[in-house]
């Protein structure tokens, strides 16, 4: 066995199974009621017994999830790359950029869902807001982030805006780019199970939030618990898609990949 495979994958998983063994032993051991706190091996079987119901709720909030987060890597960039070539709309825009990420959503999904007459656009809309700072900001301190000899050595050589922006900065500023893509990744969920929790509530969304809500009125806690399940699996495979984009991108080049801690 190597060490990476028992540093990587091996310990964690022994890890998380002597959590789940802990967890069932002091239920049963304990006597605690499903209703207040069900054992791992019931939550399991509330999942496989419910899954094809609770499927359908998982793929709405799947695609609210990667649809603001592909907006706000769209949008992210595009803005980022337009205040790097303009200090100017940088300085008259980004406070904009900060209201929002500072704005709780919870407070503000109500306004939205009124205002907004699809519940579809108006969840997308608030899970967009929760994951488009991070990768606006790490990313315009990425662009910012550029070698200074560089960037003398294109001003010398009378590249346009446009040059250094395509060859210097973007690429200077991919790893910080991926690093808000792994932050947007988690808050685009938590986004999105929160504005369906707040349109749920009206029974207009059919999201795993709602479920989780429809279950706790039912006092039906396996069940709250499974459809948080798929919740954590969701925001696991994110996680990991990322660090997998992460080290494709970054680990032939850059040290935050390339030199893993010992």
């Amino acid at each position: 066995m190597s060490r990476t495979a028992w540093r990587g994958w091996i310990l964690p998983t022994v890890v998380l199974l002597g959590l789940l063994t802990a967890w069932e032993l002091v239920v049963r051991l304990a006597g605690i009621p499903a209703y207040t706190l069900p054992a791992p091996s019931l939550v399991a079987t509330t999942l496989w017994a419910n899954f094809g119901s609770l499927a359908g709720s998982w793929w709405v909030t799947l695609k609210i999830t990667l649809g603001a987060l592909a907006l706000a890597c769209a949008g992210g960039v595009l803005i980022a790359a337009v205040f790097a070539l303009s200090p100017t709309i940088e300085r008259a825009l980004f406070p904009v950029a900060v209201v929002l990420q500072v704005t709780p959503i919870v407070a503000v999904a109500p306004l939205i869902l009124i205002y907004v007459e699809s519940t579809s656009a108006a969840l997308l809309l608030c899970a967009w807001i929760v994951a488009f700072f991070p990768i606006l900001s790490n990313t315009v301190i990425g662009l910012r982030a550029a070698d200074a000899n560089l960037q003398d050595l294109f001003r010398l050589y009378r590249a346009t805006p446009w040059q250094r922006l395509q060859l210097l900065r973007l690429p200077a500023a991919l790893p910080y780019f991926v690093a808000g893509l792994k932050i947007s990744g988690g808050l685009s969920l938590i986004g999105a199970v929160t504005a369906e929790m707040v349109a749920g509530a009206a029974g207009r969304e059919t999201g795993l939030a709602s479920r989780i809500l429809e279950a706790s009125f039912r006092t039906e806690t396996p069940k709250m618990f499974a459809a948080l399940a798929l919740l954590v699996a969701t925001g696991v495979m994110i996680f990991w898609a990322f660090n997998a984009l992460s080290r494709w991108l970054l680990g032939p080049w850059h040290a935050s990949e390339s030199s893993p801690l010992q």
